[in-house]
């Protein structure tokens, strides 16, 4: 090979391996979804068992007329099940949700300000029961602040 050959190939060789390096990312290099940081389903829902048995007693979720009515119509297991895969399918698991969607089935259960401060109490102990790490406690919360417009009751219709 001539010498101007050799350093063109060397050239293009180095090239590509620089774009090949660049490029490839591997698994190991990828985070894992937070479904799979969380444990997978059964670690999901073993957490979400302890969140609605909570707030089954939380006593200003309880001063809600409204909550309590929904209560006599949602079977508790159904709740929980429902709960599970919803949280299941926005951590980046594989399960599909197909309850209603947020403000439909919060629309009438009039949530204040102080009743969603309340639940995210529950939320949190629920969280540190679990010992669930600040990073993914974190994204989990983001979560479910994301749902706070479609669930909680705007301030001027609050009584």
């Amino acid at each position: 090979m001539t010498r101007m050959t050799r350093w063109g190939v060397t050239a293009v060789l180095a090239a590509v391996t620089v774009v090949s390096v660049a490029g490839v990312v591997t698994a190991e290099d990828q985070p894992k979804p937070l479904y799979d940081r969380l444990g997978g389903v059964y670690s999901i829902a073993t957490v979400v068992d302890d969140f609605i048995e909570r707030l089954l007693v939380n006593h200003t979720l309880n001063a809600n007329p409204a909550i309590n009515q929904a209560r006599a119509h949602v079977p508790k297991a159904g709740l929980k099940f429902q709960v599970t895969v919803l949280v299941c399918e926005v951590t980046g698991g594989p399960c599909r949700y197909t309850g209603r969607a947020m403000k439909e089935s919060h629309q009438q259960l009039n949530i204040t300000e102080g009743q969603w401060q309340a639940m995210v109490v529950d939320f949190q102990k629920t969280l540190d029961k679990f010992k669930v790490p600040a990073k993914e406690q974190g994204e989990l919360i983001t979560i479910v602040d994301s749902t706070k417009t479609d669930i909680v009751m705007p301030a001027t219709s609050q009584r």
